[in-house]
């Protein structure tokens, strides 16, 4: 009864979310997603590293794709950024090395943190 409970929730907070609540949740589902990886990796759980690795690489697929790229400097730069994450995680996800997790988690997170940081700006302005 619980978990369906959640389960409506969590769905509703997703169908009704905003553009920008809904960048944010997929930030923070990059994170977690990433760190589950590294853990994995280093438990030798080759399965689910490959898993939220392959979770983590589909969402800087979707923030690349949905980027216009006309934008500006900022856009193009975001681009790069999220195409170079997903190399590091194609190369992790390739070599299954917890070095390789350890340099791309932390621009994982400041990437995170940027949205954020965007977000709580464009509320204040």
């Amino acid at each position: 009864m619980y978990t369906q409970g959640y389960n409506v929730y969590k769905n509703n907070s997703v169908t009704y979310a905003s553009k920008n609540q809904l960048l944010l949740m997929l930030v923070d589902g990059a994170v977690k997603f990433a760190k589950i990886a590294r853990q994995a990796i280093v438990d030798r759980d080759i399965k689910k590293a490959h898993e939220n690795i392959i979770k983590t690489e589909d969402i800087f697929t979707e923030l690349r794709v949905s980027i216009d790229q006309s934008a500006g400097e900022w856009a193009v730069n975001m681009f790069n950024i999220y195409t170079f994450i997903n190399e590091k995680l194609y190369q992790a996800n390739i070599s299954k090395d917890v070095k390789v997790m350890d340099e791309v988690i932390p621009l994982i997170e400041e990437v995170r943190d940027t949205w954020y940081e965007a977000d709580k700006r464009s509320r204040l302005g």
